[in-house]
């Protein structure tokens, strides 16, 4: 592993649809993904490596991270499935947008995070295995506050093995990074795609062959695997689509956009077949503000504002 006039008016075909609500849409999801300012201060780049923290944040995030992993270590747990917060995805219902698999017994680190990832400078996803905090660090940053939730699944011999494998989750890597890749196609594929298609290969027993990623996507659609549902509706802001080359459409049915729909794998679609699937799944949710460090176990998420409720363990910072 190497460490997005009515008197003229026609029937259209899919394929028209596809091409003429495309753009709009594209620009509308990330438009109203992100706050105004953000929208309006000019092109957001997908690839422009997140703001320098200062010194204290940095030693309040690398806090946080030790908070997880140790965490971990005491779950018992060889492998957990791994969420942060990044993009800002409030207006959707959505706080995590990026999800590897944490292994205790990684090559690289113990609990460090596989995970796919877009390579900017070749223009295509590939793998990545990194520690555990520069994985929650990476998130720098965002107005949503820091979070983070680990999905501990048990004992999961089968998933384990697949994750660990090289050559399997290789040949589960896609072409060409999309950050709103259709789950059901394999045009695309964005990071949470990958590790569903994984958990598809472990979890239904597939024997790996040249179309393993149609075969793990066809899994999940039997298994009743639900994409996060992005409800964008009247297109806002079309021009943003220019500006946004890893965000595509082309793999999106067309009855979707003309919908003003996107249904994309995310991390609280992965959390949610998991739970269904794996009896006694734990879930555990930090979150962390200047003054604090709060986790919940449990399927009740935290409040935005990080405040702690009954049950809940509170690490509380110095200044």
């Amino acid at each position: 592993m190497t460490p997005g006039t009515a008197s003229c008016a026609r029937t259209r075909s899919a394929s028209d649809i596809r091409r003429r609500a495309a753009r709009a849409l594209a620009g509308a999801a990330v438009a109203l993904a992100l706050p105004w300012s953000a929208a309006t201060a000019g092109p957001l780049r997908h690839c422009d490596p997140p703001a320098e923290l200062d010194a204290a944040r940095q030693d309040l995030l690398l806090r946080f991270a030790a908070e997880v992993r140790a965490t971990l270590e005491a779950s018992g747990a060889t492998l957990a499935l791994v969420a942060r917060a990044g993009l800002d995805l409030s207006r959707f219902g959505i706080r995590y947008s990026h999800a590897g698999i944490s292994l205790r017994a990684s090559p690289n680190t113990p609990w460090s995070v596989r995970q796919l990832y877009d390579d900017c400078d070749e223009r295509r996803p590939r793998l990545f295995d990194e520690g555990l905090a520069g994985f929650l660090v990476g998130a720098g940053e965002r107005p949503i506050g820091f979070f983070s939730a680990v999905l501990v699944p048990g004992a999961e011999a089968s998933l384990e093995r697949a994750a660990r494998d090289d050559r399997l989750a290789l040949r589960l890597l896609g072409g060409t990074y999309s950050a709103n890749a259709y789950p059901f196609s394999v045009r695309y594929q964005n990071c949470n795609q990958w590790v569903a298609e994984l958990l598809a290969v472990a979890w239904g027993g597939l024997v790996p062959h040249d179309e393993l990623r149609s075969q793990a996507q066809r899994w999940l659609r039997e298994a009743d695997y639900q994409p996060a549902r992005f409800e964008v509706g009247n297109p806002f802001l079309m021009w943003l689509a220019v500006a946004l080359p890893w965000l595509r459409v082309g793999d999106h049915p067309a009855a979707d956009l003309e919908a003003g729909r996107f249904r994309v794998s995310m991390p609280q679609s992965i959390e949610a077949f998991a739970r269904a699937r794996v009896p006694g799944a734990r879930r555990i949710e930090f979150c962390l503000t200047d003054r604090r460090i709060v986790v919940r176990e449990g399927w009740i998420p935290i409040s935005d504002a990080c405040e702690p409720g009954p049950g809940d363990r509170v690490i509380a910072l110095d200044g």
